[in-house]
């Protein structure tokens, strides 16, 4: 019997995604109990037939709604009744601090799964986001002027993250749960209109469908697989360009003659770098305080210092660019 073209999709997707595994390998597969993360668990167990890969289903509990601890057992009986061979809850801590709750839940839920990769040494830890979570980020970057890095949208693979479902539509997930007899849960935050990605979603992206005509979604996520391949490139280029500095340690200050004949967005990418090796937050640190450091390079004209997330400041001395931890005096400039 043929598989239902959703179901064909889903499935096509994840075994690209994973075809450079070695038979055996651990796959761990997030998942919230949605359509999306449903969807995937079922094609990844299906797939891992020819391969014999040991697929571990992992839910986290963030403790944000009522009832989630019962939701994460559903889950996760669910995941063992699609035939995962071991599921896995963990529980964390949401502490929005200044970060506002999405941001704070998902920067604790990668962090549970990058714990969870390393205990069970697994090869590839998949993310359940589809191509209109990918135009929903795009749109998200754009109105919030985040550059080209935002606008790249979300990357299909890093450290041992992956995202087999970005070239898949929320709707084919939804529709191969349907025909697979599979129960997805309806996440209230989802539509909750407090919350930015969800008025997105369910305002923002249907309005421009309707005005500009059926495509949008697509459109958006195209444009960041094209600036992907650019940003890419222009990241690999600041690495080289970072190891050309020849610094002894990551926290060694960086000549400014060598920094200021860079090209620009090489040059402000490997300042980034910089604070980003000396202990700045990356979910803290924006692109304005990059620019306020390239200005300490190309655009001095006394400034005594430009202070960094993560307690640290960067300070031109003695035509060199340190990065250092802030402290109660400060930095003479340089002359």
């Amino acid at each position: 019997m043929a598989l239902h073209p959703t179901v064909a999709a889903v499935r096509r997707e994840v075994r690209r995604s994973l075809a450079d595994l070695d038979p055996g390998a651990v796959v761990l597969v997030a998942c919230s109990g949605g359509a999306d993360s449903l969807a995937l668990v079922a094609a990844t167990v299906a797939e891992r037939a020819d391969s014999a890969w040991r697929v571990v289903g992992v839910t986290v509990d963030h403790g944000l709604q009522e009832g989630s601890t019962a939701q994460a057992a559903r889950v996760v009986d669910q995941m063992a009744a699609l035939g995962v061979d071991e599921t896995v809850t963990a529980t964390v801590r949401v502490e929005a601090g200044g970060l506002g709750v999405e941001a704070a839940a998902r920067q604790a839920r990668y962090a549970v799964l990058e714990e969870l990769a390393q205990r069970f040494e697994a090869d590839a830890v998949l993310l359940g986001h589809t191509r209109d979570d990918q135009a929903e980020t795009v749109l998200l970057g754009l109105t919030r002027g985040s550059g080209g890095r935002a606008l790249a949208g979300m990357r299909r693979g890093f450290g041992p993250f992956r995202r087999p479902l970005l070239e898949v539509s929320r709707t084919d997930t939804e529709t191969a749960c349907a025909v697979q007899g599979i129960e997805a849960w309806q996440d209230p935050h989802n539509d909750d209109p407090r919350f930015t990605r969800s008025r997105v979603r369910h305002t923002v992206l249907p309005m421009l469908e309707d005005e500009l005509g059926p495509g949008v979604t697509e459109a958006l996520a195209r444009t960041a697989d094209q600036l992907r391949v650019d940003m890419d490139h222009l990241d690999d280029l600041a690495d080289l360009a970072l190891a050309d500095l020849a610094l002894a340690a990551l926290t060694d200050p960086a000549p400014i003659a060598e920094l200021a004949v860079l090209p620009t967005a090489v040059r402000r990418r490997v300042l980034r770098l910089l604070a980003l090796r000396a202990g700045a937050p990356a979910a803290d640190l924006f692109h304005t305080h990059v620019l306020a450091v390239d200005a300490l390079v190309v655009d001095w004209r006394g400034q005594r210092w430009i202070d960094l997330p993560g307690h640290l400041r960067a300070v031109r001395r003695d035509g060199m660019l340190h990065v250092e931890r802030s402290g109660p005096a400060a930095a003479d400039a340089d002359q």
